[in-house]
């Protein structure tokens, strides 16, 4: 079992090099002749205390006694050199400007080799040497619907994609994101197959009712839903006909945490995650954790309280990892995970960056996304922002509510369609299906099929499109569709009737080989414009997520942001041209908080001069322009590769 917490990288940006990292692994086995793992009086008391407001003081204190004994379990497979190492974790370094994450299945290459994590494995160490650091596989797990979210047990690999070895084998180069889908369970999961032969400890695992009128009109229509599915689904049991709460799909059924047994074993597993290699963990649609009839069942304080309590958690026994929410909801509820900026999530999703993103390259504007990029501040400097574009999913729409008016989402939707895309809806608070994500590849949002532009032109808008991510305070993130352009797969959406499918196409290793291969290629050329854009990136501390940020107003055609590295001592200046035809500006210097006037383009190696107390840049269509003060005569250029 590995894990790790500081990592030892020998220049891993030089043309060849890998991210060599240094493991502090855990024991396979605990070790109970060292003295148990005793919780600090401090800790001890703040858990108690969100234990007592989930559950009340009678119930709270033998389940304190409970997480201790998991915690000293945990403890005790640790060896005296992770602890040593645990001890000097610079959390405000956890995230830096070396991180690139890249979310993918880990079945989403096929290849000759023995599994397809081991196909995984050999394209990041074959094409991605020197640019992604860290990998979100997504759920690895044996699962029953969903693409893995309706999982069948939380501890094993499914053995259709390998095992923890091959697990384990990745974590040796990369940092490892796992997800912890802990708001629901698979149909044919052991807990639920428990609950539906009688067992009496998993009879409250999950939210029951003998009858679905148990849940009133008023009721149901305060619930929000993601789905338009019913909240109630009918089971039979031993016991007779049961129904039972499920949030997203008759096959997904709600853990119910009102019961703390469910709360121990979902740490176990959560524990169990980081001694398999976990450098952060997904709290999948942790919105919807508690759930209480008579509210809208989401953002309420118990599952506040419970993302804290995973906090305090991993602060005592894992501090070098972190945790991330991910909640497809309006900007304003999103950022609530972080609590104070010390106590619940390091990081969130962004969800409202994608929809602004393409809401500025079909607008060919950026006024809505630099009025809304200056008002993003993370509460302190150990939380960040998660910088995606595209995911597995969809590209939501909830999190632009309250940003863009109503007529601007649905110009984004028909445009959207328009295409190829597709649009998944939920229920509405009036009833009413409305709209929640865009079902689309990132390239084809960009790009419309057939339209007769010239290949390397499509390339040029997507990668401007992703380049927004890359600047922007916080982490990025880039699905594997992404990193290699896929377009719509429209047949697997008609195959399988599921529309989340358009993005999800299984790839062919040696066809990625053969397109690398053709310098003229789509894939070749995103590899070679979007990649040196992320190297460049990686060895520059302006980019750093605690670094400052300021959005300036330098034309509605220009997405301009002033990066400053956390020491003050290298400023970047980022200009991005959104849209199809030349333009001009410019920027003058005290702006920019110096005086020099030399600046240099780390992108394409041209000096300009400023003049008169302004720099004039002129940009080409989707042009992306990186500006250095020359202060020391010179600035190293990343070269081709």
């Amino acid at each position: 079992m590995r894990s790790s917490i500081a990592q030892d990288r020998s220049d891993p940006f030089a043309e060849g090099a890998f991210f060599e990292t240094t493991r502090t692994v855990y024991n396979l086995e605990p070790d109970y002749r060292k003295p148990l793992f005793k919780m600090p009086r401090e800790d001890r008391a703040r858990m108690f205390g969100r234990l007592c407001f989930l559950y009340g003081t009678d119930v709270a204190e033998p389940y304190l006694l409970e997480l201790e004994r998991i915690l000293q379990v945990h403890a005790a497979y640790k060896p005296s050199a992770r602890i040593e190492m645990e001890k000097g974790f610079d959390t405000t370094e956890r995230f830096t400007e070396k991180d690139i994450i890249l979310i993918t299945y880990g079945d989403l290459l096929k290849g000759p080799e023995g599994s397809p994590l081991t196909t995984l494995a050999k394209f990041c160490n074959t094409y991605l040497e020197g640019t992604i650091n860290t990998l979100h596989l997504l759920p690895f797990f044996p699962y029953s619907s969903d693409r893995g979210f309706s999982v069948v047990d939380f501890e094993t690999v499914d053995p259709r994609l390998g095992t923890w070895e091959d697990i384990e084998d990745l974590e040796n180069r990369y940092q490892l994101m796992f997800d912890g889908v802990i708001n629901h369970v698979s149909s044919k999961s052991r807990w639920f197959q428990h609950f539906l032969n009688g067992d009496p400890f998993y009879g409250r695992f999950f939210m029951t009712y003998n009858s679905p009128d148990e849940l009133t009109p008023e009721q149901k229509r305060m619930i929000f839903r993601p789905r338009t599915s019913d909240i109630l689904t009918e089971f039979h049991t031993i016991n007779g006909p049961r129904y039972v709460w499920t949030t997203f799909s008759t096959d997904q059924i709600d853990l119910n945490y009102k019961n703390p047994d469910v709360l121990m074993r979902v740490l176990e597993i959560l524990l169990l995650y980081v001694r398999h290699g976990a450098d952060i963990i997904r709290l999948d649609a942790v919105t919807f954790l508690w759930a209480e009839p008579g509210t809208r069942c989401v953002h309420l304080e118990e599952t506040h309280q419970i993302v804290k309590l995973f906090r305090d958690v991993l602060n005592l026994v894992a501090p070098g990892v972190a945790l991330i929410t991910e909640t497809n909801v309006p900007h304003e509820e999103n950022i609530s995970y972080f609590g104070n900026g010390g106590d619940e999530a390091q990081m969130v999703y962004n969800f409202a960056l994608p929809p602004l993103v393409l809401h500025t390259f079909y607008t060919q504007d950026t006024g809505a996304i630099s009025g809304w990029a200056r008002s993003l501040e993370a509460p302190s400097n150990t939380t960040t922002f998660f910088n995606f574009l595209d995911s597995h999913d969809g590209i939501g729409l909830m999190g632009v509510k309250g940003l863009l008016s109503e007529k601007e989402i649905d110009f984004i939707i028909r445009t959207a369609r328009e295409y190829g895309g597709f649009i998944s809806y939920k229920t509405a608070d009036d009833g009413t299906e409305a709209p929640y994500e865009i079902n689309i590849t990132w390239f084809s949002a960009l790009n419309r099929e057939g339209s007769g532009e010239d290949i390397a032109f499509q390339v040029k808008r997507f990668v401007a499109s992703r380049v927004i991510g890359l600047v922007l305070q916080g982490v990025p993130g880039i699905y594997l569709h992404s990193l290699i352009g896929t377009q719509n797969d429209i047949d697997a959406v008609l195959a399988t009737e599921s529309k989340r499918d358009i993005n999800r196409t299984v790839i062919d290793g040696s066809a990625i080989a053969e397109a690398l291969g053709d310098p003229f290629s789509k894939l070749s050329r995103i590899s070679r414009e979007f990649g040196r854009l992320i190297r460049i990136r990686t060895k520059r501390r302006a980019f750093h997520p605690n670094g400052g940020q300021e959005v300036l107003s330098l034309s509605s055609s220009v997405f301009s942001v002033l990066r400053t590295s956390p020491e003050e001592d290298q400023r970047i200046l980022t200009l991005l041209n959104v849209t199809d035809r030349a333009c001009h500006v410019e920027v003058p210097l005290c702006d920019l908080g110096t005086e020099d006037l030399r600046w240099y383009d780390l992108v394409s190696g041209v000096e300009w001069m400023a003049e008169e107390g302004k720099l004039y840049v002129s940009l080409e269509p989707y042009a992306v322009v990186w500006l250095e003060p020359m202060l020391n005569g010179g600035v190293e250029v990343i070269p081709e590769t």
